[in-house]
């Protein structure tokens, strides 16, 4: 089975206990600028590159047309605040697998298990609704927080690729991580079959 792509063309809304992720796009821009510049937020996902306003309304503006990926915005339902991004890409479709990143947007966001609740209903909506197979990610060593979050999203280890970047005046580690479709999700109160339903 090779995966469509019409599966990103609308990137659904998907609400959460606490959470509701909507199509990353403009109306997020603010939000997401000041994620951008957060200092620690910028260090734990190894950004370096510095950003102009026009770039990132000129990526926002065209996400919508994208086939090969899925990004929501994470909005905080008690509130409508912006507090990170999470994101399917990469996609090898005939692997039927891609890449997943997520981002919070500052302080006040880490360690409430917000990261832990996006990633869990994105690997839901991955495996049984767009059917993938396999979703991979990478954290550095030094955000065993991540890690941690991670686990409790079902990604198991894989391996570590070793001084994948120069980050605080030191080389740093990538820890390699994935979860197929048929792995125990712990939070899903029935199994998962092997087709992933």
């Amino acid at each position: 089975m090779t995966i469509d792509s019409s599966s990103f063309i609308d990137v659904p809304v998907i609400d959460t206990e606490r959470l509701r992720l909507e199509p990353l796009g403009l109306d997020h821009f603010t939000g997401l600028w000041a994620s951008l510049a957060d200092e620690e937020s910028r260090r734990l996902t190894g950004t370096t590159e510095s950003f102009e306003e026009s770039q990132v309304t000129t990526w926002l503006s065209g996400l919508a047309e994208r086939d090969d990926r899925a990004d929501w915005a994470m909005i905080l339902r008690e509130t409508g605040e912006f507090i990170g991004e999470v994101v399917l890409n990469e996609l090898d479709a005939e692997a039927e697998a891609m890449n997943f990143r997520i981002a919070l947007a500052g302080a006040a966001f880490r360690g409430r298990g917000f990261g832990t609740e996006a990633t869990r209903a994105v690997v839901d909506h991955a495996f049984d609704v767009i059917g993938l197979h396999r979703i991979s990610l990478d954290v550095f060593d030094f955000n065993p927080s991540a890690r941690r979050a991670y686990e409790k999203a079902g990604f198991v280890f894989e391996g570590l690729q070793r001084d994948t970047q120069f980050i605080d005046g030191a080389w740093r580690s990538s820890v390699m991580m994935a979860i197929l479709a048929d792995d125990p999700r712990p939070w899903r109160s029935e199994p998962v079959s092997a087709d992933g339903s």
